[in-house]
């Protein structure tokens, strides 16, 4: 793969050959950032479980303390008074059967989090096939599905993001943006971690962080020390 010159330059500022302590990755992540937009911090957690078994499976919800830095587009389908409590918590669209169809017929996915009431799963449930490969089917375990949709519509806005292994049991989540600094970008990724080590199956064996890869958007991926994560 060519790249371009700039990560070529920021490349340089990263020495491959080695793991970085957790409170070095940060400063190396911002360093080698050099783009002329405010890049996105990604962190890709590689487990040493297998997600094909039911009770090896990872998957949460955390409310990052600085945000994700992203204005975070919320759907709600509710109905009555959780309606209205989602409208005035911030959801920017909220709905029953009228978002069901113009989900179905004007292919409308302008949002980025699906929060649903449990009374009304027998609508999302028929959206399953449209929602569940964009990630965005509601989920108990994620927090998305609640009686108390206006307290999901605020930790969505506030910064809560899921994880969840992929096929390939790994775990990426984006935990902030460049211009955050060291300091909230470190209580961020701290946060995320943390999570993910207490989710730990009863049935995973062996060294669970396998590794861990933090990069910003356009720059080169830095290797943390997986070691020190599990014994932070």
């Amino acid at each position: 793969m060519k790249r371009g010159k700039k990560y070529i330059e920021s490349a340089k500022l990263i020495d491959r050959s080695r793991l970085y302590d957790v409170d070095e990755t940060m400063d190396a992540v911002i360093k080698s950032a050099k783009a002329k937009f405010d890049e996105t911090v990604e962190v890709h957690v590689r487990l040493g479980v297998d997600s094909r078994h039911a009770d090896q499976q990872v998957r949460g919800a955390i409310v990052l303390p600085h945000g994700t830095g992203k204005n975070v587009r919320v759907l709600v389908f509710a109905r009555g008074d959780k309606a209205e409590a989602a409208t005035a918590a911030g959801a920017d669209y909220v709905g029953a059967e009228d978002m069901l169809e113009r989900i179905q017929k004007e292919n409308f996915f302008d949002y980025d989090v699906v929060i649903a009431s449990p009374d009304m799963m027998g609508i999302v449930g028929r959206l399953g096939k449209v929602l569940g490969p964009k990630g965005l089917m509601p989920n108990p375990k994620a927090g998305t599905v609640t009686p108390d949709v206006a307290r999901a519509v605020t930790e969505a806005k506030a910064g809560k993001i899921e994880y969840r292994l992929d096929k390939t049991n790994i775990i990426h989540c984006a935990i902030g943006k460049v211009s955050f600094g060291v300091e909230k970008l470190q209580e961020n990724f701290n946060t995320l971690l943390g999570a993910v080590i207490k989710a730990k199956p009863a049935a995973a064996k062996g060294q669970y962080i396998k590794s861990c890869v933090v990069t910003s958007t356009m720059g080169p991926g830095i290797k943390v020390n997986p070691a020190k994560l599990e014994n932070a």
